[in-house]
């Protein structure tokens, strides 16, 4: 007995849940590599971003991502295993603009 055909909208609902789901196995998998290499992912509606990270095994931080400059004002002094790297950004959506007037 021949089963009978499928709705349209319910094939197109189903085709869309398979490739949801597909995406955000992608995006674990990427994740998951990202997370043991020397990158950070951001991903949000508007951007993806890939910014690095310190390296764990370089000989200046280990890992901490810089040292602390003596002095009166101690500032953070950061290394160069990952602040001469560039970020790399893909914009999705573009952010709305903040409105000028008070919201009441």
């Amino acid at each position: 007995m021949a089963r009978p055909p499928l709705r349209p909208a319910l094939t197109l609902r189903a085709r869309t849940a398979v490739l949801v789901a597909a995406a955000v196995l992608v995006t674990v998998a990427a994740a998951a590599v990202l997370e043991a290499s020397h990158w950070r992912l951001y991903a949000d509606r508007h951007r993806i971003e890939l910014k690095p990270r310190p390296r764990r095994s370089c000989p200046d931080c280990r890992g901490a991502g810089g040292w602390w400059a003596g002095g009166p004002f101690p500032e953070m002094e950061a290394c160069g295993c990952w602040t001469h790297r560039r970020d790399l950004r893909i914009r999705l959506l573009p952010i709305p603009a903040w409105p000028d007037e008070p919201p009441f």
